[in-house]
């Protein structure tokens, strides 16, 4: 998904690729588990560290503020810290490490929480020293791009699983903190310690308090809030060296994909023929399903991987909707085995012309039938990403004329719901025109419409040097403007080395993932997922406000979200939000939920 990027076609050196059979011959991984950050680009290395007395400094610090790696601290250290959630939620803090020479084998841990009357394991919590990758900056948004064009810097955002780490001297190391709050919590506030040690260090300890509040956050899977992030599987084959659709492949995306199922994500990203994007991406999509032309003309389809990827993020518990991309690829090109010639045979099938209905409608005609035979015909949508009015309308066309059964979504940057209101699920660009009676008309209907952010969004999105709090306010955007949830175009389409460099050749530096290769998060995962869950807080505190009647907290909770409800970066936006989120936790100790 790429908007206002279409001369992005003259860039695609990797078009020449075949899709047909992605086996990575050469099975072995090409992102190390560990490795060195990249030396920081900034004269932020030229800070004055003068004035930092000698050993290991620790503080807490905002969650909100992403702390340049060479810049020396110059606040005064915050030694206690206090966050407040409810039964099920997952809470954050963040702990900023510093020192002026080398220390060795540095490591922060929590301490079991006690209340007056309970006490809560140390396993609720996880400590993760934060990686600093290789950014760049907004500048157009999309396009091609060349890395010395940009200012690069190095930004704070991998959730590291390392035990221990080496501190440099004169930089910055964050430490994120999560807490999982017991769904069998009593309510109360508890007390844990924060322990920071290292080797020929004394221990410091800081203190931690979490407030369980007495309400409980359903489970991920009977969350609200439509997540849509497109799942890349190929890029997992590739970065960590195994056979594409192997056991081992599924066996590697598991920890990965449970991640965003974790996240609540309602949407399987899948595919009915060639890369349906072109290899706009640093890896080519492999086929989910195979298409194959007797040598009498008879159609066969192979949905072997199909069934078994579709099934594997069931299982994991993502199973409201099978997107399917795409009847109308970026390039219009499908391809298929012929087996008259024994070749693969690549056409152009531009919706409307008789080519496109010829290869197009045996095929939905099969899928129905094989996605009724598997359960899945209700959940299964036609896909297609911003295509052009006259590409939607004769996609749209044959799938009304010969598959009326399968339901269907798009990107939309031009309002074709307005033209085919009864689209199931549809998604409408950020800071793109919409109709707010649309929208009500659709949720009315059942109808399911998110807003979706790419490259060329400046605010709020999710680059690795956007603001951490961007990445909490896209849901109250959504709660704001009365969207559905939110589309965002790649989880995990991971680049060359996306460890050290998120930078890409044509999008600004982390638009393309927001969770790290060998299973681990980041600080936009995380603060995303604060604000899906205050999204579905929001929506049971409203609820109870309207069945007590209570009108005044009702009007003071509308009018805080109120004030979210732009795409557009405008001052005290950081402070609206977190005014909000403090009023919802008020509300929610006042209330009884059900």
């Amino acid at each position: 998904m790429r908007s206002k990027n279409r001369l992005w076609r003259h860039f695609l050196f990797f078009g020449l690729i075949s899709t047909t059979s992605l086996s990575y011959a050469q099975v072995r991984p090409t992102v190390p588990e560990r490795f060195q950050e990249l030396p920081d680009p900034t004269v932020d290395t030229l800070s004055d560290w003068s004035a930092i007395e000698k050993g290991l400094h620790s503080s807490f610090v905002t969650i909100d503020k992403r702390f340049p790696k060479s810049v020396a601290p110059n606040f005064r250290p915050q030694a206690i810290q206090s966050v407040s959630g409810w039964k099920g939620e997952r809470v954050s803090v963040q702990v900023l490490l510093w020192t002026s020479s080398p220390i060795q084998g540095a490591q922060v841990a929590v301490t079991s929480f006690k209340s007056k009357d309970a006490t809560l394991p140390k396993s609720i919590a996880s400590t993760h020293f934060v990686r600093y990758v290789m950014t760049d900056e907004f500048g157009p948004g999309c396009g091609y791009r060349k890395p010395q064009d940009f200012a690069a810097s190095l930004a704070p955002d991998m959730l590291d699983n390392l035990s221990s780490f080496d501190l440099e001297g004169k930089k910055v190391r964050p430490v994120w903190v999560t807490i999982d709050i017991p769904r069998t919590a009593k309510a109360g506030v508890y007390k844990a310690d924060v322990e920071v040690s290292a080797k020929g260090e004394t221990m410091q300890k800081l203190n931690l308090e979490v407030e369980v509040i007495g309400q409980s956050l359903p489970a991920p899977q009977a969350w609200s809030f439509h997540l849509d992030q497109w799942q890349h599987p190929s890029a997992v084959a590739r970065v960590l060296g195994v056979p594409v659709w192997s056991k081992a492949h599924f066996d590697a995306m598991k920890p990965t994909m449970k991640m965003l199922a974790d996240a609540g994500q309602k949407v399987i990203t899948a595919t009915l023929n060639k890369d349906p994007w072109n290899v706009q991406t640093y890896d080519p999509y492999a086929d989910m399903i195979t298409w194959k032309k007797d040598a009498n003309g008879k159609w066969s389809y192979d949905y072997t991987v199909f069934d078994k990827w579709v099934q594997f993020m069931m299982d994991l518990g993502i199973t409201k909707m099978i997107n399917c991309y795409s009847i109308v690829p970026w390039n219009n090109e499908i391809h298929y085995t012929d087996a008259g010639q024994s070749k693969v045979i690549n056409v152009v099938a531009k919706p409307g012309t008789p080519i496109f209905e010829e290869l197009w409608t045996p095929f939905l005609k099969d899928f129905v039938n094989h996605l009724k035979q598997k359960g899945w015909l209700e959940r299964t949508n036609i896909a297609v990403d911003e295509r052009s009015r006259e590409e939607m309308d004769g996609a749209l066309a044959l799938i009304q004329r010969v598959a009326p059964e399968l339901g269907v979504s798009y990107a939309d940057n031009q309002k074709t719901y307005q033209r085919y209101p009864n689209s199931d699920d549809i998604s409408i660009a950020a800071n793109h025109p919409f109709s707010q009676e649309d929208l009500a008309d659709r949720k009315a209907r059942g109808l399911n419409t998110s807003f979706y952010i790419c490259c060329s969004d400046g605010f709020p999105n999710q680059f690795t040097f956007s603001d951490p709090a961007e990445s909490t306010y896209l849901a109250w955007y959504a709660e704001a403007a009365n969207f559905d949830g939110l589309l965002r175009w790649a989880y995990n389409s991971w680049v060359e080395n996306p460890v050290q460099d998120s930078r890409f050749r044509t999008w600004p530096a982390g638009d393309t993932y927001i969770v790290y290769p060998h299973d681990r998060s980041s600080i936009r995962y995380e603060r995303m997922l604060e604000g899906i869950q205050d999204y579905e807080k929001v929506q049971l505190v409203k609820k109870a406000l309207l069945k007590k009647g209570d009108a005044d907290n009702l009007a003071k909770l509308k009018e805080a979200i109120s004030k979210l409800n732009t795409a557009e970066r405008k001052a005290g936006w950081n402070e609206n939000l977190n005014e909000a989120k403090k009023l919802l936790n008020d509300l929610s100790r006042q209330l009884v939920l059900k």
